[in-house]
Order: structure tokens, then sequence, then C-alpha cells
């Protein structure tokens, strides 16, 4: 059995010894750079530009402004194409733009023969505004007088509510106890290693290549095809190795424009490479939420009503725009089913940086708001937070309030039950009772959540899978899932060495992504990689292997059926698995035979119609310091219910990774905006706080795993869960501890002391 083991990563030697080739890596000879002038404001319009200067000076190859690039608006989402018009994601970005909706909105390009040159040609275009109010406030975006940021009707994005689980207003007449809160959760970065980069050149004078550090290489070719109002099949993107992305990866935000240079120069190779600055201001971010919170209650701790009413700012350009809220919405009614909920989000323009995909895509957010929500519930009603948990947490064969569907595997009680048992719970809160005042004080925390495997029924689900039968008996796999840094690969060649029969060393993984090759992906986001890839890799190893048993039942005279394959043989069932053939034998046969056979191969595609939830909780120990307003973090215990478990080495740097960037956006991670002219104080990597390795506690990472019967391999979404529920535990934590219910993120030390200060502790 592949499945279930710790292999190593396939691509582990090649990255820890620096063979591994990154999109910079590459070069091409006479490349050129390109870089970005930028808007110094947040909103307004261009009255007057001159790039004379600029384009005289030696060495600039180009210029070009928002008067030279096509008038098509595209939308930079990396969604799957959507059939249905209603269903399309928002076009509202140009390439370059007159009309500025943030600050460092793309104005012009220069072209130079290097780096320092552009940023030379840079400060020479001259530039004048017309320049409006930043809009930058929920306050301000829905004032009746609020100038329209991409005119039209209003800054409304998109606007989604539901009601499921039965009447609201009849659950929440019959509830006992009613809690109302609101919670604010500001924008915070993905902070990639590999910054964004990408280059285009022509090979003829049709045809554009782009490599470029993209989640979503097949995606991308179609929306360059958009955007230069060129045949897709013009556009060939590849993706070598990838540094990271988070999500951030998942917009087109280079692609266009080095295609589009390459283009205008003959054919000339292109390159833009953002700096740290640009990517934290010019690329995507996490959505600024406003959540208010109503929750309803029977005294025994029986929740039986929740309603959410969310505001959600997205910038300056639609990108993900409203799916976020959907999508986040839609995904914690399995959380606690069992009662009536209902949902109100609206997403709106804002003159601030845009929001986008970012790990967990919206869940944490709403996630946040809700289990603070429950723990302030159960503390009026003098429950213990996990028992009020235990008590309406979702269990297999609940129903799904949302879809009206069964859930069909469900291992969070087990998770909590597990988690309470590890953190020793029961024993620590009676001995941090004594704990409460004085300068040091000790507090326990939880929380839970549910979130989804892909984007079924939303979007279409489709992967797909070529495996080739080597002559040395080996295999080549190649796949449109694209690797990021999460082991999709790795994954892969465990599952297609389990259904084939042979060892994992002998699978070959091509990881790099060509769009004029690989089969046919839409990429790396939603958890869904190693779930919907999965069924087609199952699919492709299945029949490939009927070829290999029907060409040995040729080459040796017995029944297929008889046959099977293992320990790189062909092995007869009847006669105790004795071999037939040996496997490499087979291979020779097939391609040198001169009579038999052929090379074996498998090629299919798989669109998944199944999405599968999947469960957790965080369990956190810490201390709080009320003098320095500091909180150490003694113990954290990240626990999961996420199917069949691939790889667990794999799988706890998973959770390793998540919980990581679970603490920075609960301690410390914001990107600091003026409210008043939309500047952003600390895009930089000295004023925007990442915790390092001596901010980060010992990680507990355990699970409980189930069996999901809708996966070929039994399991679920891993790769964002573990930033869900870290920063509701700890904001818990912190409130057993000090008795301050901090409903904001981050919970800096400055967000700390004005709390504090207002409770009466300093």
């Amino acid at each position: 059995m592949a499945v279930g083991k710790a292999v190593n990563r396939v691509d582990a030697i090649a990255k820890v010894t620096g063979r591994a080739r990154y999109t910079d890596d590459f070069y091409r000879p006479g490349m050129l750079v390109a870089k970005y002038f930028r808007s110094n404001i947040a909103h307004g319009k261009v009255t007057r530009i001159d790039i004379n200067k600029a384009r005289s000076l030696p060495g600039i190859e180009a210029v070009f402004t928002f008067e030279d690039v096509p008038n098509i608006k595209i939308a930079t989402a990396g969604h799957p194409y959507a059939l249905d018009p209603s269903h399309k994601d928002v076009e509202d970005k140009l390439m370059l733009t007159r009309d500025i909706h943030h600050l460092g909105d793309e104005i012009a390009v220069v072209v130079a023969t290097d780096e320092f040159i552009a940023e030379k040609a840079l400060s020479l275009i001259e530039v004048e505004y017309e320049e409006y109010e930043a809009l930058t406030t929920a306050e301000k975006i829905l004032a009746a007088d609020a100038r329209a940021i991409h005119g039209g009707t209003g800054n409304i994005v998109g606007e989604h509510q539901y009601e499921c689980g039965g009447k609201l207003a009849d659950a929440f007449s019959k509830s006992d106890l009613i809690h109302e809160g609101t919670y604010i959760t500001n924008m915070v970065q993905h902070v990639h290693i590999e910054n964004h980069t990408a280059f285009a050149y022509m090979d003829d004078l049709k045809h554009i290549v782009i490599v470029s550090s993209t989640q979503i290489p097949h995606i991308a070719r179609r929306i360059v095809g958009q955007a230069l109002n060129i045949p897709w099949g013009n556009v060939r993107v590849i993706k070598p190795y990838i540094g990271g992305g988070f999500g951030n990866k998942q917009d087109v935000i280079l692609e266009p424009m080095v295609a589009f240079l390459t283009a205008r120069l003959d054919g000339r190779p292109v390159k833009i490479t953002l700096s740290r600055e640009e990517c934290m201001l010019c690329t995507r971010n996490r959505h600024p939420m406003e959540l208010k919170v109503r929750l309803g209650s029977n005294k025994d701790g029986t929740a039986k009503a929740r309603h959410l009413e969310v505001i959600s700012l997205t910038g300056g350009y639609a990108s993900h725009g409203h799916s976020i809220a959907a999508a986040a919405g839609s995904k914690s009614c399995l959380l606690y089913p069992r009662m009536a909920q209902g949902y109100h989000a609206r997403t709106l323009y804002a003159n601030i940086p845009v929001g986008g995909a970012m790990r967990a895509y919206g869940s944490p957010q709403i996630i946040f708001a809700i289990e603070c929500a429950m723990e302030e519930m159960a503390r009026k009603l003098n429950i213990d937070p996990v028992e009020f948990r235990l008590k309406n947490a979702a269990k297999q064969g609940d129903i799904n309030p949302f879809s009206e569907k069964p859930i069909s595997s469900c291992g969070l009680i087990e998770c909590l039950e597990k988690g309470k048992k590890l953190i020793q719970w029961d024993d620590k809160k009676i001995e941090y009772a004594n704990h409460k005042t004085g300068n040091y004080r000790k507090g326990l925390g939880v929380a839970c959540f549910s979130y989804g495997t892909g984007t079924y029924p939303v979007c279409v689900e489709i992967a797909g899978a070529r495996i080739i039968l080597n002559q040395d008996a080996s295999v080549h796999v190649q796949t449109g899932a694209t690797e990021i840094g999460q082991g999709s690969d790795t994954a892969v060649a465990q599952m297609a060495a389990q259904t084939l029969g042979i060892p994992v060393e002998t699978v070959h993984i091509v990881s790099t992504q060509d769009t004029d090759v690989t089969p046919f992906d839409t990429g790396a986001y939603a958890s869904r990689q190693a779930y919907v890839v999965g069924n087609a890799v199952f699919k492709a190893a299945t029949q490939l292997k009927r070829k290999i048993l029907e060409f040995a039942a040729l080459l040796t005279g017995l029944e297929a059926q008889e046959l099977d394959v293992a320990s790189g043989a062909v092995v007869h069932i009847k006669k105790d698995g004795q071999p037939v053939i040996s496997l490499k034998d087979l291979a020779m046969a097939s391609y040198y035979e001169k009579d038999k056979g052929g090379q074996l191969t498998a090629d299919v595609s798989h669109k998944t119609t199944t999405n599968a939830p999947t469960f957790g909780c965080t369990f956190v120990d810490l201390t709080v310091d009320v003098a320095l307003c500091k909180v150490t973090i003694n113990e954290l215990y990240n626990i999961h219910d996420s199917g069949v478990i691939l790889n667990p080495i794999m799988a706890r740097g998973q959770v390793e990774g998540g919980v990581a960037m679970g603490i920075g956006a609960a301690l410390a991670e914001q990107i600091l905006i003026d409210s008043t002219t939309g500047y952003v104080y600390n895009n930089n990597m000295l004023d925007y706080k990442v915790p390092t390795f001596m901010d980060i506690p010992d990680i507990g990472c355990e699970f409980v795993e189930t069996v999901e019967p809708t996966a070929s391999y039994g399991n679920k979404s891993l790769g964002e869960p573990p930033i869900i529920s870290p920063p509701p535990a700890i904001r818990n934590a912190i409130l057993d501890a000090t008795g301050v219910a901090i409903n904001e993120l981050p919970m800096s030390a400055q967000v700390l002391f004005r709390h504090f200060k207002e409770f009466g502790l300093i």
C-alpha cells in the first residue's frame, strides 16, 4: 500500500539542493525588463501624462500607457470559465488604466534592456491627477452621495443571502437566550516566498509563450487570450517549480501584460518581476470583513438559530469579488448543521488594495465570528465551551442544511474529544482558575471549523491524468494538478503506485505544467487537487493496469482476470501470487515485439460532481502578560478530519504551515491603510509583522481518519483548513485568561492595550 505512508516528497531533493528551477532561473537571450509606473493616489483620474523623457532614455525599448493597451476589461480571478453569463466573474480590469482605483494602480509600463534603466525611466514620467475622496470604509462607500468607484449604479460588487435549516424567525423566538456580537477582521497578505514573476516570448509570429509563477496555468492561458482578443490556442503557459502562492497566484496578475509586450516588440522576450513592496500593495490580499452575529440557544445548550450579516471590502477591483463571501458563508453551514441558519453578505468596492483568494477563501473571517459567538454563548449559559460544541457539532449522516444532502463522513466530535484529552482540558480548567488575577494569566481556548473540498457545484471540477508505461517498467505521470509546494506531485505518485501495484520509486511525475502538453486541470485552489485529480489518476491507473494485464494474457496465454500486478511483476492470483512475467519484460515486449502490442498508456479526464466536507478544531493553552500586552502560546493542538491521510509527514507539514499563518493573523499581521487617503503604510517586510520561527510554538498535529466515500482514495481537503480555527481559539483563550472579549483581528499588543485599558486591567 502506497497511500497512507510517509514516503519522501518526489521534489524534495531538487528543492533542498537548489536544483529545482523556478521562473527566475530561466533566461532567454536578449531578455528585456519591464516595470510598471504606478499611481501615488488611491482614487482619481489621470489628466496628463508625459512619457517623452522616459522614452528618449538610452536603453529604453518602449513605453506604453493606458492609451496603448487593448480597451478590453477582464476578470483576473482564477475561476473556471462559466458558460452561464450570469455566473461570470466581474470584468473590470484593464491592463493599464487612466482611472485610479487604489494606491499603486498600473498607469504605464516601461521596457528596458536592464532593471536600472527601467527604474530611471519611471522617475522621468510626469503625471497629473484629478483626485477624488478615497472611499476606504463601508460607511463612506455606502453613503448616498458616494462616487461609484467603477461607474455604474453603485459600489456593491455582489450580494448573497440564504436561509436554511428551518424558519429563522421561529427558531430565534423559541430560543431561551440570544447573543449578539460584532467582529472585525483586517487585511492580511500571503507573503509567499517567491514574488510574482513572469516572462513571455514568441517562437513565431502567432504563438505567445508565457513562463509564469502561477497556480492556474490553464486558466491563465484563457484569460490572456481574452485580454488580447486572440485565440486561446495561440497562448502557451508554462509553470515551472513555484515558490508558494496561498491563493495570491490564483489571479492573473502579470501574464496578460508580458504577452502584450512581447507581441508589440516582435516576439522579443520580456520579463516582469514584482518587488516585495509591489506584491504587498498591488497583487491580492485577504478581504477585511465586518461580521455581525446573532446566535440563539436553549438553556440546555442546544443551539437553535444563527444569523450572520457580513460586509466584505474587495478593494479597487473585484478579483474573486463576492464569491469569497458567498463561498465562506455556505461552507460554515456544515459546522453546526442542526439549527436554523441565515446569512446576508455584501461585497463592496473600496479604494484599498485588492482582496482576492487567500488560504481558506473567506472561512477564517466567517469562522472567527461564529466561534467567538459560540464561546460567548457558552459563557452566558454557564456551559463548558467544549461540551457546548460537542452537543451541536456535525455528525456523519447529518443533513447539510444548505445543500440538503447528507454529510458522508465526519469526525468532528472525535476531533474535539481528542483535543480535549491532549491539552488536559478538565484538569487545566481547575488549575487555571487560580491564574485569573495578577499580571500573568493563563487560559484555554477552543474553536472548530468546517470546510469543503473543491468548488462543485458552483464551478466545474475537472482534472486530467496521463500515465505511460516506460521500457524499464517505471511509469511517467502527467497531470494538470499544479504543485505549488503543497505536495500534490507526491500524492499523485502514491495514488498511481497503489492502483497500479508498483513501487512509488518507479513513478516519475512531470511536475512542470505546460498548457500545450499537460492534461487540462483548472489549478491549485479550494483544497481540490488531491481530491479531484485523485479520481482522474485512479481512472487512468485502472485503465493502464487493465491494458497491462490484457497484454500479459496475450503474451502468456492466460486469462487477464486471473492476473494482477505486484512487486514489479504480473502475478497469477490463483497460484498464490506467483510471477508469470516481470513487468520489465512485459514493457520491453510492448515496445519492441515486432507483431504484438504497442506503447501502453492511459489518458483520461474526469469531472468530479461531489464536494466532501472536512472538519476539525484547535485547542490552545496560553499565558497573557497583561502589563506588556503579550501573548505566549504554551500549547496548541490542531486536529483534523481530512479523511484518509495520504502521507502523514506531508500532512503534518501542511498543518504546521497553516497554523503558523493562523497565529500570524491572530496576533500580528495587518496591512495598515490610512482611512482618509487610502495610503498603505507597511507594504514591506520590515513593518508588516510576519511571525518567524522564534514566534511559533511547537505545534501539536493530530488526525481523526475517516473514509470519504466520494473520493477514490478516501481523502478530503487539508491544504487550507489548518489556518481557519487558530485565531478564534487564541481569542477564546485570551478571553478565558483575562475576561476580556477581543472581537477583532489581529490581537496585536496595541489592540490588547486598548482593550485591557478599557476593561480596567491597565
